[in-house]
């Protein structure tokens, strides 16, 4: 499916505790889908540690090569939170506080003195436009077309729902799903015919070794043409028939 003249995305999933396996990431997964309904298709994502360096480096690449750039993790208190110093760099800004963020993460809890902690999330890029944090009120923010969001999950999803207001919506990507009781080595080669057939359909096939009315393959279409897409499926239902295997469509 070409994206030429589509906005694209890029996640940046930023902190030593993915790339030492003690912290499972389910942001890139909630922000692809979430951008797959305003016609933006994640193409890249990077999973990078709390690195003042790589952060500036891989920032400064990914923003250059897609229309948005979304990182998570390394907003906190903690001395190791250095995400948003780096973005800063990376921009040539300015690291200050912001006075509007400040107010916001004392609002429930007030300062407990000079030396409370807290007040380093309200430090940001000069010029920064903060991101709204519904669940611990310590924003995120955007600085041109790079949002910054907190690596918490449930703090992460709940600031990425505020962005739909910002992002200038694509065409939209439509998206079918075919749950299929075979073999994946059954159907790889019509797949592939069928694939060529519809060059403006993204195809996908996503196996499980045994076979139930649970399991099989479940085949992904992804298309900004609806046309084109039901004529996939129904592809992809004649070979069903062609084989002699059951396939329905289901939700994703």
């Amino acid at each position: 499916m070409s994206n030429l003249n589509y906005p694209t995305a890029c996640v940046i999933i930023i902190g030593n505790e993915i790339l030492s396996g003690q912290t499972v990431d389910s942001n890139l997964s909630f922000i692809a889908k979430r951008l797959i309904t305003l016609g933006i298709q994640v193409k890249e994502a990077r999973v990078i540690p709390d690195h003042e360096q790589t952060i500036i480096d891989v920032v400064n690449t990914c923003r250059k090569n897609h229309t948005y750039v979304f990182t998570t993790g390394g907003i906190g208190p903690t001395h190791d939170d250095i995400t948003s110093k780096s973005v800063a760099k990376a921009f040539e800004r300015p690291y200050v506080c912001n006075e509007e963020a400040r107010k916001l993460i004392f609002s429930v809890v007030p300062s407990r003195g000079p030396n409370d902690s807290r007040i380093r999330m309200a430090y940001m890029p000069e010029g920064a436009i903060l991101i709204n944090n519904p669940v611990s009120h310590a924003p995120g923010f955007q600085i041109e077309n790079v949002f910054v969001l907190a690596g918490v999950p449930n703090i992460a999803h709940a600031m990425m729902e505020t962005l739909d207001s910002r992002i200038n919506n694509g065409k939209p990507i439509y998206t079918k799903v075919i749950h299929c009781i075979a073999y994946e080595s059954v159907i790889a080669d019509c797949l592939r015919d069928i694939q060529n057939a519809h060059p403006n359909v993204e195809i996908g096939s996503y196996p499980t070794w045994h076979i139930t009315k649970d399991r099989g393959v479940k085949v992904v279409l992804k298309s900004r043409d609806l046309n084109d897409l039901e004529k996939t499926e129904k592809c992809i239902f004649q070979m069903a028939l062609d084989h002699n295997f059951h396939a329905e469509e289901i939700n994703l």
